[in-house]
């Protein structure tokens, strides 16, 4: 099993404005191997009630990937998402696969 490259969206900052507010540039890396997986009905439910966004993917971040995922945009299928939640961790030795952590993605508002 392998999964597919996605585009994580990271903001680096580049200075202030006007009003001594930080501006931001958005920047594209990617992320090779990373799974993706249709959201259950009940992962569905279980998020508009936590989080009023509604999960679409789940995705599966490779082991020793160590970019930020909470609350960035990811661009996959031709599309932008939202990740959102906390991104769930697992510890490498206990997780026989490729893949030990989950980030919970919605559409893109």
């Amino acid at each position: 099993m392998r999964g597919i490259t996605v585009k994580l969206y990271q903001e680096t900052e580049t200075g202030t404005n006007t009003f001594g507010e930080a501006v931001y540039e958005k920047t594209a890396v990617d992320v090779d191997n990373v799974l993706v997986a249709p959201a259950t009905a009940q992962e569905m439910t279980d998020t508009v009630d936590l989080y009023g966004r509604q999960a679409v993917y789940t995705l599966g971040i490779p082991k020793g990937d160590t970019h930020e995922w909470e609350n960035k945009t990811v661009e996959f299928f031709g599309e932008q998402w939202e990740t959102f939640g906390i991104p769930l961790k697992g510890i490498d030795d206990l997780v026989p696969t490729p893949w030990n952590m989950k980030v919970t993605v919605a559409r893109h508002e």
